[in-house]
């Protein structure tokens, strides 16, 4: 193609390269493709982002901000800017070596200048450095005397309203200095890569740092025993194993040392069926006893900027609870705001079910502990999966100290069911994985998500942050919090469920079927 017409770089492109130059091209190549397109979480961080950066601004007070429009316009806009000393400068745009640029802020600092990127996280993170390096390099190569380099991002140690500083600016020069030696020879590769056609990069951690490809899966192999499946196998364990040149689980030599966990995996694997280990019933006892059962599920909000007392910038906060109770008598429990199945019965008795939704901008923290207490109070342990909820539960005596001994007896009573499985039972399609959705289509295989409108923890987080914060801009407010309910509801019943099925399987005598 003609020098011309080659695509430019951006900060955002350059970083992208920086990555896998794969990345790059179709990102200039396919900016349409389905893996770019936002969906509600990314969009939701996206829009997060821009507030953080709104706010940032606010902290230089006389700023001139260069106004968004055709580029030419903006870069000259920029340079009277500078030649009229302008002392501090937003959004400024700038051209050099092919790449276009436009720093968050361009302090004037004596003679010289400083460089500030604003970033929404809570601490610095390794794609910042050559983010703020290509900005640098392209100001220098523009005649602007940049000598300090800044990235501010939130401080996780300020809590709302006004503990500490929203903002922490922490001195990245040393760091960027470091890797501008590199950045012009990294330009040229990066420019070549886009001139030409989809370039040859083989797969590597790369893929997943400093943050997962977008198009991670155009790459990866589909195959089920693909060492990536191992259980307990991050990218950095799976990488060093392709390294090795074991690429299926069947190439792992017999001396490897790995978890129990993954040996059963191995085994149902071989056998291609379901491996129960002898101790589970007797593990079920222990956590589960004989008293009154109970099943916990949240779902929680985080926001950049902290909305509530005693938060911190990205903070969970629980906004939501299903509470399933087992009833011997199978008498219905006290109403709550959606009391979901009413009774509802399963292979070892019946059930009745509370909720708690937040509705509006207020802190609905104490009124959610006070519904939680309640509808939990006759329980003698409470069934979770993963540790999540005792966290938060943990986190909620503090931020609502009225009812910190409560909340501590509640945290005594939790049960983690996530150990249980994984020290037990190994289902061939649990695809090394022992999170809840992934273990609960093998094991209760009657009982799914694909019934729901919201069926991913994360959507549910920026949906009932939509409807606390931004009400007026949802369509059907009344058909969300049902759609909100009925998930969180789902989570607990599947653990009912669960639980079942977990007892049968211990009841069965040797290797129970699927």
């Amino acid at each position: 193609m003609p020098a011309g017409s080659l695509p430019r770089l951006s900060k955002s492109r350059f970083v992208a390269g920086c990555q896998c130059h794969k990345l790059l091209w179709w990102t200039v190549h396919e900016p349409d493709a389905d893996e770019l397109k936002p969906d509600k979480v990314l969009q939701d961080r996206f829009d997060q982002g821009r507030q953080v950066t709104t706010l940032a601004r606010t902290r230089f007070p006389g700023a001139t901000l260069i106004p968004f429009g055709p580029e030419g316009g903006r870069i000259e806009a920029t340079r009277l800017a500078l030649d009229f000393g302008a002392p501090c400068i937003q959004e400024g745009a700038f051209s050099a070596d092919g790449v276009f640029v436009a720093p968050d802020v361009l302090l004037k600092d004596g003679d010289g200048y400083t460089l500030i990127e604003v970033k929404s996280s809570s601490h610095l993170k390794d794609d910042h450095i050559p983010d703020a390096a290509i900005q640098t390099h392209v100001l220098r190569r523009c005649g602007v005397d940049v000598r300090r380099v800044e990235v501010m991002h939130l401080n996780p140690e300020f809590r709302h309203p006004d503990q500490g500083d929203l903002f922490d600016r922490e001195d990245v020069t040393e760091l960027v200095e470091a890797l501008l030696p590199q950045v012009p020879k990294m330009i040229a590769g990066q420019t070549a890569a886009l001139a030409g056609k989809l370039p040859e990069v083989a797969i590597g951690l790369h893929c997943f740092e400093p943050r997962e490809c977008p198009f991670h899966d155009r790459c990866w192999p589909a195959d089920p025993d693909h060492i990536s499946t191992l259980y307990n196998n991050g990218p950095k364990r799976t990488c060093a194993f392709m390294a090795q040149g074991i690429h299926s689980v069947w190439d792992i030599p017999p001396s490897e040392k790995l978890p129990d966990a993954a040996k059963r995996q191995l085994k149902a694997l071989k056998v291609g069926k379901i491996i129960v280990e002898p101790g589970l019933r007797a593990a079920l006892n222990e956590a589960l006893g004989t008293g009154g059962l109970g099943f916990l599920d949240f779902e929680t909000i985080n926001r950049a900027v902290p909305v509530w007392g005693g938060l911190a910038p990205w903070q969970q906060t629980v906004v939501q609870f299903s509470y399933h109770e087992q009833t011997g008598s199978g008498i219905r429990g006290p109403g709550s705001e959606q009391t979901g199945f009413g009774v509802r019965g399963s292979g070892f008795g019946n059930y009745t079910h509370r909720a708690y939704l937040a509705e509006g901008p207020h802190d609905p923290r104490p009124e959610l502990v006070e519904r939680m207490l309640e509808a939990t109070a006759n329980a003698d342990r409470i069934v979770m999966y993963s540790p999540f909820e005792r966290s938060r539960i943990n986190e909620l005596a503090e931020q609502v100290p009225a009812f910190a001994n409560n909340l501590k007896a509640l945290a005594g009573k939790l049960v983690d069911l996530l150990p249980i499985v994984r020290n037990h039972v190994y289902h061939p399609d649990f695809q090394g994985s022992f999170s809840l959705k992934y273990i609960l289509t093998p094991l209760v295989p009657d009982l799914t998500y694909s019934d729901l409108t919201i069926v991913d923890g994360q959507v549910a987080s920026v949906e009932i942050a939509r409807l606390l914060f931004v009400a007026h801009l949802v369509e059907d407010r009344d058909q969300l919090r049902q759609d909100l309910l009925a998930y969180c509801e789902r989570d607990t019943w599947a653990m009912v469920r669960l639980v079942d099925r977990l007892r049968e399987l211990a009841s069965a005598t040797g290797p129970a079927r699927a």
